[in-house]
């Protein structure tokens, strides 16, 4: 089984493209199981092509037991259904054993955003006479006007910005690249930035240097920008639920409410498929029968 994973990632790795990130889960996914059925068999986890749909069942149902959420178990059934279709290939299986069971069925939750109000009071929060206060402006106008996962926020290289046509090169989701455009509020925010950042004795140089750079003059993490996230939530009293993708929310929820259309939003957002975007007319719909409730005499 250990030769076998090894192999699965050197695949993802080589073959698929697939970040560093996603290869940690399937290997941490993999890892889980291997240590379900050890246990399970009363010793060591059986050869990839003796393990059967049965194995597989009685692990499902111990993540149950475990108190997994659905979209947990979903994603490690994804990963199983991929390693045994690999194995399929390679031919040290002869039968997918995952193929066969379904996804636990999701509860999709309405995803948590700010409102207008809400995010002028955040986006003014950082002081706007230090250098990191400058670079955390910057970070959540250009969050929140390109509506940037953190991990594409993070990524973004000088050679990435164009503010001549007020976009930015973006790398998604499985290294998908797409343009997003950017607000004169973000260009502004992100142009202060950049020119404080080259006073700093430490400044990167060249079209592959980060944008947002730690005092140390390193590119910033995800976990920093959730660090510093908090930090401006603190301050303005708001929702700490909020995280940086619900500024991602946000961005996608009030595009609705003004008026773009789903195709246009699902382009913006980078998602492969529309079903993920439709999320969104949820949450614009619930707004709209909140505002209704609140204003109609008769509406109670």
């Amino acid at each position: 089984m250990r030769t076998a994973t090894a192999r699965f990632l050197q695949y993802l790795r080589v073959e698929r493209n697939a970040s560093e990130l996603t290869i940690k889960s399937y290997r941490e996914d993999l890892a889980a199981l291997v240590d379900y059925l050890g246990e399970a068999r009363g010793g060591s986890c059986p050869a990839p092509g003796e393990i059967t749909v049965l194995d597989l069942r009685g692990y499902v149902a111990a993540l149950h037991a475990a108190g997994y959420a659905k979209t947990t178990i979903a994603r490690r059934l994804a990963s199983l259904r991929s390693f045994f279709r690999f194995g399929l290939r390679e031919g040290w299986t002869k039968t997918n054993p995952a193929k066969p069971l379904r996804n636990p069925r999701k509860s999709r939750s309405l995803p948590h955003f700010l409102s207008s109000d809400e995010l002028g009071r955040l986006l003014e929060s950082p002081p706007a006479d230090t250098l990191l206060g400058l670079r955390d402006r910057a970070i959540l106008e250009t969050t929140y006007s390109a509506g940037l996962r953190v991990s594409e926020l993070v990524g973004l290289c000088d050679g990435d910005l164009d503010f001549e046509a007020g976009v930015l090169r973006v790398r998604g989701k499985g290294r998908r690249e797409r343009l997003a455009p950017v607000g004169s509020h973000a260009v502004r925010a992100l142009g202060r930035w950049l020119t404080a950042r080259k006073l700093s004795p430490k400044e990167p140089n060249g079209p592959e240097a980060p944008v947002f750079v730690n005092r140390f003059g390193r590119r910033v993490n995800v976990r920093s920008v959730g660090r510093m996230l908090e930090k401006y939530l603190r301050e303005t009293s708001l929702d700490a639920r909020t995280t940086p993708h619900s500024l991602r929310h946000s961005f996608a929820t009030h595009l609705l409410d003004g008026g773009a259309d789903i195709r246009s939003v699902q382009e913006l957002l980078g998602h492969k498929s529309l079903v993920t975007t439709q999320i969104y007319t949820h949450v614009s719909t619930a707004g709209l029968r909140e505002a209704y409730e609140r204003a109609h005499p008769r509406a109670k």
